[in-house]
């Protein structure tokens, strides 16, 4: 990288941080495993194995206070992370591969048993992936008969507060991959999960389209910061 991404930089002034702290930082974590770090600390060290030759912890700070916690961190898009001062492509690399390792030990959790059977499994991954995401995603679960998660796919991502979806792209593409069910997920960047007016009337039409073909909604998911909402709990479905 060129000069002018900061955290490529080794020779420009930039004080380089002794072995000490970084090392009872490693103690702790060898000794305590992750509990034993603050949120700060995590992403301290975690920018440190990218930009070794500087002092992390100012930025880790800065980083947790633009994206309000280390679940906004891990989950901001890499543009969002770039603008931040400090954060050049090796570090924002470093932030997204955390976040990738993260969703695929929780995503193995989810394919490996019955949707149904292991829902907090499925709920503990949609949050980890949407809750605290910018713009407004929307996802589709497509199960087989004995409701095992035979593919996830991202329909769309739309802008803070509405994204598309269509009744005939989402049959369609069930039909396609010969679904038995599926869970509608989306999230609401204002955190607030409870479903608007709109979330329920285009569910009731992907249901009542997808039981002329055979194929059932078992659920939509709206997930946000301050938690999730079922609209089969809320007796929607």
């Amino acid at each position: 990288m060129t000069g002018g991404n900061p955290d490529e930089s080794s020779k420009s002034g930039v004080a380089h941080v002794g072995a000490g702290h970084r090392e009872r930082l490693r103690t702790r974590l060898r000794e305590g495993g992750g509990d034993a770090l603050l949120d700060h600390e995590l992403i301290e060290y975690l920018l440190a194995l990218a930009i070794p030759r500087r002092d992390t912890k100012p930025l880790a700070r800065l980083l947790l206070s633009e994206f309000g916690g280390i679940e906004g961190v891990l989950t901001a898009d890499w543009a969002a992370l770039e603008r931040v001062p400090g954060m050049g492509e090796t570090s924002v690399a470093a932030i997204k591969v955390a976040q990738a390792a993260s969703l695929r030990l929780l995503r193995n959790r989810v394919i490996e048993q019955p949707v149904l059977g292991s829902w907090q499994a499925v709920l503990d991954y949609l949050r980890a992936d949407m809750a605290w995401l910018g713009v407004e995603r929307v996802r589709v679960l497509h199960l087989n008969s004995r409701n095992m998660l035979i593919r996830d796919e991202k329909m769309s991502d739309g802008s803070i507060d509405q994204a598309a979806i269509y009744t005939r792209e989402v049959i369609k593409r069930a039909m396609e991959l010969g679904s038995s069910s599926l869970i509608l997920v989306h999230n609401h960047p204002s955190g607030n999960p409870a479903p608007s007016r709109q979330d329920i009337e285009i569910t009731k039409h992907i249901a009542e389209a997808g039981k002329r073909m055979g194929i059932s909604v078992h659920d939509h998911i709206i997930m946000g910061a301050e938690g999730h909402s079922s609209m089969r709990a809320l007796g929607l479905l």
